[in-house]
């Protein structure tokens, strides 16, 4: 499988104004997608803002696929897991070792995790369910990929709904975890690919912010209207120079 991308952006940063503009970028070089029956997931809530763009370009119809990581307490950022929409959790052992986490410290943050991914399962919803994805092409779409564990589960836990092929599409994303996404879906699209010494998904972008949930809410309200995108000036769908 030959991985997409955009070489003139190959280890480049800020190469996008937002997460909309980066969803524009990312229509540029799908136009195959348009059409047909395929539909794009999102994996809330970084990755809809960056979908809800590519779907209104290429009018393709917009979902979620929740899937959220496990966080120790003192630190939201590490993931040492995930849950996905099914309700299966995945544990990253290595990591947990380093960590030094107890037992009954993992079983917390599953729980915890599982409840939030139960509360978006409510308050997110597109206008395409994942009932609907049998027999379908579905692009998964994140506003980009560090470590790719979350995606990786989102993979998983999609297979099991016989999709007839998945896809992957980020802005962003490192050779290495690519390469490890690569064997996991039928395609792989990611415009800017950067190397180096340390890997930051944030610095794709030149604004950059956290996406809250009622921001995320309101988008996927509005890609059943036709209002879908995240808001400020609409961006090119040309790769920026």
């Amino acid at each position: 499988m030959t991985l997409h991308e955009v070489s003139s952006l190959r280890d480049q940063a800020h190469v996008f104004r937002d997460r909309r503009h980066a969803g524009e970028v990312l229509a540029g070089m799908l136009e195959r997608w348009r059409g047909g029956d395929a539909c794009v997931l999102a994996i809330p809530a970084g990755g809809v803002p960056v979908a809800a763009a590519l779907c209104r370009v290429l009018a393709l119809p917009l979902g979620v696929a929740i899937v959220s990581k496990i966080t120790p307490p003192w630190n939201s950022e590490i993931g040492y897991g995930a849950v996905a929409f099914d309700g299966t959790a995945r544990l990253n052992r290595g990591l947990i070792a380093r960590l030094g986490l107890s037992a009954r410290e993992v079983e917390q943050g599953i729980e915890a995790t599982t409840r939030k991914v139960r509360r978006r399962a409510v308050a997110l919803r597109g206008a395409f369910e994942l009932a609907d994805v049998e027999g379908r092409a579905v692009l998964l779409v994140d506003d980009g990929l560090a470590s790719g564990f979350t995606m990786q589960v989102a993979v998983h836990a999609l297979r099991q709904l016989a999709p007839d092929r998945i896809g992957i599409a980020v802005p962003t994303g490192s050779p290495r975890t690519l390469a490890s996404l690569e064997p996991l879906v039928d395609e792989l699209t990611c415009a800017n690919v950067r190397g180096g010494f340390s890997f930051a998904v944030a610095d794709a972008y030149q604004h950059w912010s956290d996406v809250e949930e009622g921001e995320a809410a309101a988008i996927l309200a509005g890609s059943a209207t036709g209002h879908s995108g995240e808001g400020g000036e609409p961006g090119s769908g040309a790769a920026p120079k």
